[in-house]
């Protein structure tokens, strides 16, 4: 049976609930309340809080199928495995079960409901960390060697430690491989000794896919699991997460032990298949079918490579703009825009008609419409959108070849390249191809060397925006998220109920709050809106929370962000009491300041500024200011 993305997905979710997990909807690609990061990159990112303790209103166990875009991927596009977007099969138990159960279940999900064949299937382990007293993971190999033991398999432990060490070993008849912490070791920072104090994280334990082909030596004298050679496909990661670090730099046991899974649903479609292409699975082949057509050039081409790059970015644009990022040149919207115009230079390297990127759209709304019916929904903008920045990178890119004209030198330095680049949005690569054709060489380490000082300019800079964020649960952050409920209902009191929260972005030194009205807010509105804010800040409401049935918060009049991101349960905070009158009830994860009177330590509440973020759509900056 040729298995689709759907099957899978629906496997997986059905088989977790008969463990007594609760199926959760996939967060938005955009974060709520998590100004650290643009986008969701994991299917625990929205379960971070729960993770470090505070209680879910769906339990302690958890699954589901969450979308996630790493920008960080991008460049990496054009191989067998690497999509910007994809889906992130995740399971959690928040302080419930543990490794005896996780391995066995993973192992049986995998051979018994997609059909794996075990001896296909290869494993790696946390080889320990002396320096910080953190021992191996036997425990992980014990179990594993018992599962493969039942299939006649015996699994010989092998020590690699790391990719190099890989390369030199080789294989050496094992089915368990040991690695260091950079590659079997889970936290947000990384590494144990990059772990800043009060951090989680833990060892863990992946499963690689062996599609049996040959070994390229260019990736190394031998191969190992995680050779780049595209043999070996790591499909799932079990992070067992255990561990916290105290301020002296030690590791300590947390209280609440954790698991963490996250496993490709692109990654494992693609094994049940048997073919190592990730790009063969049915919502990626449909669009590769019809750039075929489009374009009167083969997949297995030359070109490969465009073709991927093209199916990629347009499905994590979709995805995108369908959760309210339109390309622009900053934040979010300039990935999208990077998305979109780095497809259009590959459609011109394949031949394609111009103005047909849109056409693909459907393809990629109709593969999803089970999963994601709201991409059918938002069919028509998604196009527009597209077809609006094509009609503007068009003009920019005849501008672009205008000045490209003008180089009439042997080598383009450079920083000619990166203005290209920056100015006309020419990827290096297409600088390097009309090079070739003049007979020009590119100074690519020159580039590299200014992309890299651009690049950590960029991340100092996003570090300084967004220091502290919201998941830090600082104080001052605490205390602008709770505002944010208040801004919203005072805006719906003031402009009407039509407004509704599209996006928030909260800083210890400020808010940013997204809203849906379609004119610009005149000075009386705004002075309205701050006094009414201002008002409930001195009746001192008290904030509380329920968790309650959908439904019955929504009978209540409860509001949320995105309709389709809760489950059955919810937890709903509400500002006001019946002595006081309520004043606020939305949905919402935390964390709010007990009594709005704390707000009023901060100062008084303060628009610095009103715009517009798309049609429809507005943005409200404010502070506190004593």
């Amino acid at each position: 049976m040729h298995m689709k993305l759907q099957d899978v997905r629906i496997k997986y979710l059905r088989f977790f609930e008969s463990q007594g997990h609760t199926t959760l909807p996939s967060a938005s690609l955009v974060p709520e309340n998590d100004p650290t990061t643009l986008f969701t990159g994991s299917g625990m990112q929205p379960l971070l809080p729960f993770l470090l303790g505070e209680k879910h209103p769906q339990g302690v166990r958890l699954v589901n199928s969450q979308k996630c875009f790493r920008a960080e991927d991008i460049d990496e596009i054009g191989d067998n495995r690497h999509t910007t977007f994809f889906e992130m099969l995740g399971n959690w138990s928040l302080g419930d079960y543990f490794k005896q159960e996780q391995i066995p279940w993973f192992f049986e999900f995998l051979t018994k409901k997609i059909g794996l064949d075990p001896s296909k299937l290869y494993v790696t382990v946390f080889a320990g960390d002396k320096k910080n007293n953190i021992s191996r993971d036997m425990e992980a190999v014990e179990l594993w060697k018992k599962l493969f033991k039942k299939h006649g398999i015996d699994a010989k432990d092998i020590e690699i430690l790391t990719e190099q060490q890989g390369g030199e070993r080789g294989m050496q008849g094992g089915r368990i491989f040991y690695y260091d912490a950079k590659k079997n070791w889970w936290s947000r920072a990384g590494v144990p000794d990059n772990m800043p104090s009060g951090e989680p994280g833990g060892p863990d334990t992946e499963v690689f896919y062996d599609f049996g082909t040959k070994h390229d030596t260019k990736y190394g004298k031998q191969c190992h699991p995680n050779c780049d050679c595209e043999r070996f496909m790591e499909i799932g990661n079990s992070v067992f997460m255990e561990y916290i670090k105290n301020s002296d730099g030690t590791f300590s046991r947390l209280p609440q032990h954790n698991v963490d899974f996250g496993g490709g649903l692109e990654r494992i479609t693609a094994t049940s298949n048997n073919n190592a292409d990730i790009f063969k699975v049915d919502a990626l082949d449909i669009v590769i079918k019809h750039i075929e057509k489009l374009s009167n050039t083969a997949y297995e081409s030359e070109h490969l490579r465009s073709f991927r790059i093209i199916a990629d970015h347009l499905r994590a644009a979709v995805f995108m703009i369908a959760d309210g990022v339109i390309p622009t040149n900053t934040e979010a919207g300039y990935f999208a825009r990077r998305l979109l115009r780095r497809a259009m230079l590959h459609m011109d390297t394949l031949g394609m008609p111009k103005n047909t990127l849109t056409l693909l759209v459907p393809d990629i709304t109709n593969a999803y419409a089970k999963a994601y019916p709201v991409l059918q929904e938002r069919e028509q903008n998604i196009q527009m959108e597209i077809q609006e920045e094509e009609e503007r990178f068009r003009k920019t890119l005849q501008k672009g070849l205008h000045e490209f004209q003008k180089i009439t030198t042997k080598e383009i330095s450079g920083e000619a390249a990166f203005d290209l680049y920056q100015t006309y949005g020419f990827p290096i690569e297409v600088t390097e191809e009309l090079a070739r054709k003049k007979n020009v060489r590119v100074n690519r380490k020159e580039f590299d060397e200014k992309m890299k000082r651009h690049q950590e300019a960029s991340r100092i800079g996003a570090e300084k925006k967004f220091k502290g964020g919201l998941a830090d649960h600082s104080d001052m952050s605490v205390k602008y998220h709770t505002a944010t409920h208040l801004l919203h209902q005072a805006l719906r009191t003031v402009l009407g109920t039509h407004v509704y929260q599209k996006g928030s972005n909260i800083t210890p030194e400020r808010l940013r709050f997204d809203f849906t009205h379609g004119a610009k807010m005149t000075n009386e509105e705004k002075k309205k809106v701050e006094e009414l804010v201002n008002q409930k800040i001195q009746e001192a409401l008290p904030v509380t929370y329920e968790i309650l049935p959908i439904e019955e918060a929504k009978k209540r009049g409860a509001i949320g962000l995105f309709d389709d991101q809760y489950g059955d349960e919810v937890k709903v905070y509400q500002m006001g009491n019946s002595a006081t009158g309520i004043f606020s009830m939305e949905f919402c994860g935390g964390p709010h300041v007990e009594n709005t009177k704390k707000l009023g330590e901060a100062g008084k509440f303060i628009i610095q500024k009103e715009e517009a973020v798309s049609a429809g759509v507005r943005r409200i900056k404010a502070i506190f200011k004593k």
